[in-house]
């Protein structure tokens, strides 16, 4: 019961901020204009994502992931490359295509594994995190400590991508319209691939993705199937999976995750997903309150004040 309550209350925030699955969809823009200054950017009331937005820069110090991935900032954040050998960055005007140095490093290194071993023809890269990480204005109530990436569940179309197209093309869901299955005209054994591939990483965490996907894999998936256990349901993720790292070894600063229950997820927690009180969560009464920078560790104003 526990479980489920929890699970109703993600669903709740996410209803009233829209999360990486509508986000990621909203078109970015050809001409990206900063946030005007603040008034009083001192104000104690403020909300911290109107701080952390305006950072345009990451913090010049040692790379570390501070607080909880969904109440932290980012010291020392670096840029994946918005072109790279096997992948590109979406939406690039929103400058959100920073992450720790172990995030970056991996999503280079599996892009090109997932071109080679799974035959993927390149990654199409969403949201990381922010210059140095924190609350973002709109999109997500992760990714805040830079250990978090979206990966559009859509191969990078030969030839790439260009500027324009970065900033208007839609993914293409993989969930029917049901909602309670994927789609047999676009799912293919390919995405199993890319999924497996992406969860037997030994630095990956979690990684989110629809609940139809979730219930795909568990009835489809044969042989060795230990795999399935890294992949957590979660409403939206339908065109997109968010890979979720570890805390890095020795950041004590970085809060990890409760772990992932044993087993492979495909049981009755599972079937919750699907059920009515899942699928039809009442509003609350009165929005949560915004997060302010006193919610964040204190470390996370010196990320925002560093020159």
């Amino acid at each position: 019961m526990i479980l489920r309550a929890l699970a109703v209350l993600v669903v709740l925030l996410l209803l009233l901020a829209p999360f990486s699955g509508a986000g990621a969809q909203t078109p970015g823009t050809l001409d990206p204009r900063p946030l005007p200054p603040l008034a009083n950017p001192a104000d104690p009331t403020l909300a911290a994502k109107e701080l952390f937005g305006r950072a345009l820069a990451p913090a010049p110090l040692a790379a570390r992931a501070l607080g909880s991935y969904a109440r932290g900032c980012l010291a020392g954040a670096v840029a994946l490359p918005v072109d790279g050998p096997a992948w590109q960055v979406m939406r690039v005007s929103r400058g959100r295509n920073f992450g720790h140095p172990a995030l970056v490093s991996f999503l280079e290194r599996f892009a090109e594994r997932a071109v080679a071993v799974t035959g993927w023809p390149g990654l199409l890269v969403g949201d990381i995190s922010q210059p140095r990480g924190g609350p973002m204005m709109w999109g997500h109530a992760s990714h805040q400590i830079g250990l978090d990436a979206d990966v559009w569940l859509m191969p990078m179309p030969t030839g790439g991508v260009d500027r324009a197209a970065r900033e208007t093309m839609m993914a293409q869901s993989v969930v029917a319209a049901s909602g309670t299955d994927v789609d047999p005209r676009v799912w293919t054994q390919a995405h199993v691939r890319l999924l497996e591939l992406a969860s037997r990483a030994g630095e990956v965490e979690r990684i989110f993705v629809n609940p139809a996907i979730k219930r795909a894999l568990c009835r489809d998936v044969r042989g060795d199937r230990t795999w399935l256990g890294k992949i957590r349901p979660m409403w939206g993720h339908d065109y997109h999976f968010h890979i979720r790292l570890a805390c890095p070894p020795g950041e004590s600063g970085c809060e990890p995750q409760t772990p992932v229950p044993p087993g492979e997820g495909c049981d009755a927690s599972l079937d919750w997903w699907f059920s009515r009180e899942a699928r039809t969560p009442s509003r609350p009464s009165t929005p949560p309150r915004e997060t302010t920078l006193a919610d964040l560790p204190e470390a996370c104003r010196r990320v925002l004040v560093a020159q």
